[in-house]
């Protein structure tokens, strides 16, 4: 995984197929930050040229969804992050 937007935009995408500005609205809700369209699609770019995502012409507009390549790679990312961090969230709750 070569980032947290990427894996962010694999994450929402796990929920449903969207376009970008779909995607970058949603990573703003759960994080308090919109990605900018510089930031944004240049992510879009390389999960697709990794064939990690698809992307399909509707109107003028590209709607993206995970490739199978992609859920994989997303369902390892999130073993790998609860497996890294999960004790963290757990110690940091329990303090509360």
């Amino acid at each position: 995984m070569r980032g947290m937007l990427s894996f962010l935009i694999l994450w929402v995408l796990t929920q449903k197929s969207m376009h970008g500005q779909e995607i970058a609205d949603e990573i703003a809700r759960r994080r308090g930050a919109k990605p900018t369209p510089g930031t944004i699609y240049p992510a879009l770019k390389d999960l697709r040229k990794r064939r990690l995502i698809k992307g399909e012409k509707q109107g003028k507009t590209v709607v993206y969804s995970l490739t199978d390549k992609g859920k994989d790679g997303i369902e390892d990312a999130c073993k790998y992050f609860c497996r890294a961090f999960g004790d963290i969230f757990q110690q940091h709750t329990l303090s509360k």
